[in-house]
């Protein structure tokens, strides 16, 4: 019982830390969706061109950080015609250039893992697509797509589905107008209610592995005594974690915290970071979308593209001297007290709860049930609620 009670302070000592960033993060991710329509990502991403590839990278960042809405609405995007490297690109930036993400990171790891965030994203998406240029085939495309059209469900179909952003006026207007705000509301509570779980998973194992998880092992594992062999050995290590924690979103930061504190080189966080789209449902979820074949195509591919973008970050980093030198997070050590953390912990709560009470006066909890339907219904929900709530 004293093993189990450490390991669930270590992870309530690192929610505590992170909640208020956490909230915002997910209210500024709200903010830009309720102001940016679906609709204009599936007709902007039609072709692999840079220029669109570039405005995929953008709109991903733009969107939920949520791994299994990101997926489903990479599939939407390519059914509704767009380019299969496109939503690609697109699924890619929106797990890995949010602004919950960098938040999060800066908080727990520092601004020099946000920085190699935002330097290695983009360098990973060129890698895909250079990768993907180079892998698939034009029947292979065709099969995917037959694959698509079945329409088999995976995780958050609805949540992908739905669009609440606002169009008309400045995007100040929108934002600050009565529909806007309803709309901010209804992202903020389905964001948090996409990921919930990942984010509790990644906080529990990220608390039992720092409680219980002898040092040596780390440093065996990751080759810790031996600098050079670790850079080489890290970034190869850290998307195998990632595959076998099952934990993607935002919930995989607290356990980067753990993997850098045991001795992993600054790549292979990185590595690690990435591959929140390689975990196991998340494999499973490929091979009903696309088939056998392009999902072990894209495990490849995706696997390759972090692990080289982590090792491109080690290097660069590494010449730059931006390679932090103390491991040790403060974080794992954190216990609550009266502070900065505490009074910016207890302002974004009483945002939190404005924002649920909007969401559960303007017909919030019936379109959290559709979040988790078939695409087709929650879209029809959705149409119905606006015309509804449209005042």
């Amino acid at each position: 019982m004293g093993a189990i009670g450490h390991a669930l302070a270590l992870a309530g000592s690192m929610t505590w830390e992170i909640l208020w960033a956490l909230i915002l993060g997910f209210f500024l991710s709200a903010v830009v969706q309720a102001v940016v329509r679906k609709s204009t990502i599936v007709r902007l991403l039609g072709d692999d061109r840079p220029r669109t590839l570039a405005i995929a990278a953008g709109l991903g960042a733009a969107s939920s950080s949520c791994s299994y809405a990101a997926v489903a609405l990479a599939r939407s995007i390519f059914r509704k015609g767009g380019d299969f490297t496109a939503a690609m690109a697109f699924q890619f930036a929106s797990t890995n250039l949010v602004i919950e993400l960098c938040i999060i990171l800066w908080v727990l790891m520092g601004w020099e893992f946000t920085a190699a965030e935002f330097v290695g994203g983009p360098i990973m998406i060129v890698l895909l697509v250079v990768l993907l240029r180079a892998t698939l085939r034009p029947h292979m495309v065709e099969a995917a797509r037959e694959q698509a059209e079945r329409g088999l469900a995976g995780r958050m179909e609805g949540h992908a589905a739905m669009d609440m952003s606002l169009s008309g006026g400045s995007v100040l207007s929108r934002a600050l107008s009565s529909r806007g705000f309803t709309a901010i509301s209804h992202f903020y509570v389905m964001d948090w209610a996409s990921i919930w779980m990942d984010i509790a998973a990644g906080l529990l194992i990220s608390g039992a592995l720092a409680a219980w998880v002898p040092q040596w092992f780390w440093t065996a594992l990751f080759f810790s005594i031996d600098p050079f062999w670790s850079k080489i050995v890290g970034p190869l290590i850290g998307p195998i974690v990632a595959v076998l924690s099952f934990v993607c979103s935002v919930g995989n930061v607290p356990l980067a915290a753990v993997l850098w504190n045991g001795g992993i080189s600054f790549g292979g966080v990185v590595a690690f970071l990435f591959a929140d789209l390689i975990v196991l449902p998340i494999i499973n979820i490929y091979r009903k979308y696309y088939g056998n074949r392009m999902a072990v195509l894209l495990f490849g591919v995706f696997c390759a593209t972090m692990a080289a973008a982590g090792y491109i970050v080690e290097v660069v980093f590494g010449l730059a001297g931006l390679v932090p030198q103390r491991r040790g997070a403060q974080i794992l050590e954190a216990s609550v007290r009266w502070n900065y953390t505490t009074m910016l912990n207890i302002v974004f709560l009483m945002l939190s709860a404005v924002l649920a009470w909007r969401f559960l006066r303007t017909g919030g909890p019936r379109m959290l049930r559709l979040m988790v339907a078939p695409t087709e219904a929650a879209a029809q929900g959705r149409a119905g609620h606006l015309h509804h709530h449209g005042h």
